[in-house]
């Protein structure tokens, strides 16, 4: 699949001035990369009704705290009771945080007419696995326990991610689903990895050159997973899970020039084949991590646009 001009433009540009990959620098350096990453390349960002700050209680780091980042769209009332959208940013499961992924939740919180809670995890390789997944499962055990104080109705809730973030939604909804817990009424996977030991076609096709390169693949999972046995374990690869019935309909949002994209779609058809309702958008031409740099490509906007219709429709009350 050919490159898409601006991403052609923007990746002639990266690797032209010889900019570091994410393989080649430490954690500080790499977490700032990716902040000034989204700083310049994210969308503006556009007005909400209030944005609250939320520490939700039980973590296993940051004091035992995990702070989160609620959202009302703009048309909310100040007492309407919304419907809840988790938001777990991307990131390889080591970088990124709530602050730089403002602009994409409050495009999220507006376009679905949903609050959006944006939720802090814990970070390898200070935090490795299962410090993500615990934290976020505790996000949603908490907040939805918790509805009347965050002004939603705990019945109507989502599952969201990008990259690492999709993963941990997939997971929690598998979770979920194992101890009977309460099921989302949708999972919206935005190019997650569901399969770390992958040798599908796309992670050799787009080995290198195209932004999420196999070194810095490798990079984020040996921090995140020091203990190779983890790599099989379905919190971390959640295509290898024993099972995908009973599962909430799934969104895809895929890249077509992505290494994790054959992965993306092999979990797609796992559960469409165990009865799941299953939706897939592909972006021809796009590179992992496009969605959150509204400013470079326009496929961003309308991708975030179709995810808060996806989001609204399986929301409405």
């Amino acid at each position: 699949m050919p490159l898409d001009p601006k991403a052609q433009a923007l990746l002639g540009m990266v690797y032209r001035v010889g900019a570091p990959r994410f393989h080649e620098l430490d954690t500080h350096q790499a977490r700032r990369s990716f902040e000034k990453l989204q700083a310049t390349l994210g969308a503006e960002p556009q007005p909400v009704s209030s944005i609250t700050d939320v520490p939700i209680p039980g973590g296993h780091g940051h004091g035992g705290v995990i702070m989160a980042r609620l959202y009302r769209p703009l048309a909310a009332g100040p007492d309407e009771c919304l419907p809840l959208a988790f938001y777990f940013h991307g990131g390889g499961w080591c970088i990124g945080d709530i602050q730089g992924y403002d602009s994409l939740c409050r495009e999220l919180a507006n376009h679905s007419g949903a609050a959006v809670l944006s939720v802090d995890y814990r970070l390898a390789p200070e935090h490795p696995f299962p410090g993500a997944v615990e934290d976020a499962l505790q996000a949603v055990t908490w907040s939805l326990a918790n509805a009347g104080l965050l002004g939603i109705d705990p019945a109507r809730f989502a599952l969201v991610g990008d990259s690492a973030g999709g993963t941990l939604s997939a997971v929690t909804a598998l979770h979920l689903r194992n101890v009977n817990g309460p099921q989302a009424s949708l999972q919206l996977l935005i190019y997650p990895c569901t399969d770390i030991l992958s040798q599908r076609p796309s992670r050799r096709t787009y080995a290198d050159g195209y932004f999420l390169d196999t070194e810095s693949l490798a990079w984020f999972f040996e921090r995140y997973l020091p203990d190779q046995d983890d790599w099989r374990d379905w919190r971390a690869s959640p295509l290898l899970a024993d099972r995908f019935d009973g599962l909430p309909p799934a969104a895809f949002i895929i890249a077509g020039c992505d290494p994790l994209a054959d992965d993306c779609k092999a979990y797609a058809e796992a559960l469409g084949a165990a009865g799941v309702p299953v939706t897939v958008h592909e972006f021809e031409g796009m590179v992992h991590g496009f969605f959150t740099l509204g400013k470079m490509f326009p496929q961003a906007g309308e991708a975030v646009e179709r995810a808060g219709m996806a989001l609204r429709a399986a929301l409405r009350g």
